[in-house]
């Protein structure tokens, strides 16, 4: 047998790259959806936009989710669902442990056991593997009982061997513009672009100030 596992995380409020990236799982014909957190918006996109819209098709689709940093602000929504957006995101977990096809699978937002801040942060900003921060995370992570360890938070989009764990991140959906697929057993992950951009493996919320 084997399984095929939707990525995203940190959607950021933001509905049409959601959309797409589940159109894309459904062509694909994944069998289950996993979120990495952060569902939730920025600033004032907590105010100004509606994050219903995403929950419903999250949960249509019957995915599994986590909480991240974001998703703890949920009582400054000002939307005509804020009860029910609240209660939503108290309801998620801090992070997930699965086996499917015979692998073990972790999932939380930053860093194990349940950070929500910080992260796995392995990129410089053009894209490139810090050696020394591989090697760092392999020995933090050497007692995690866990044959793939899925994150976000970082918003970099990486599939690294870190000692015996496979580090996933999928990236933003809206600022990284990537979903991905895990495949099992075998481990492979496939990279799909979002809104006909280019993913960018890496991106900060300072790039937004930028001139």
């Amino acid at each position: 047998m084997s399984a095929r596992i939707g990525l995203i995380s940190d959607l950021h409020s933001t509905l049409a790259p959601l959309q797409e990236a589940l159109a894309i799982f459904e062509r694909e014909q994944v069998d289950s959806i996993i979120c990495a957190g952060d569902i939730a918006g920025y600033g004032e996109k907590k105010i100004l936009h509606d994050v219903a819209p995403l929950i419903d098709l999250l949960e249509e689709h019957k995915c599994l989710m986590i909480s991240g940093n974001h998703d703890h602000w949920s009582d400054e929504y000002t939307s005509i669902n804020k009860d029910r957006v609240i209660a939503f995101f108290n309801s998620l977990p801090t992070h997930l442990e699965l086996e499917i096809e015979g692998k073990c699978i972790y999932v939380v937002h930053a860093s194990p056991p349940d950070l929500e801040h910080g992260g796995i942060k392995l990129l410089d900003p053009e894209g490139r593997v810090y050696e020394d921060r591989k090697i760092h995370w392999a020995n933090e992570l050497k007692n995690l009982d866990a044959d793939i360890l899925i994150t976000g938070h970082t918003h970099q989009i990486l599939c690294e061997q870190l000692g015996d764990i496979l580090l996933v991140n999928p990236g933003s959906t809206v600022f990284n513009h990537n979903c991905s697929i895990l495949s099992l057993p075998d481990m492979q992950v496939e990279h799909f672009a979002l809104s006909n951009k280019q993913p960018i493996k890496v991106w900060n919320w300072a790039m937004l100030f930028q001139d």
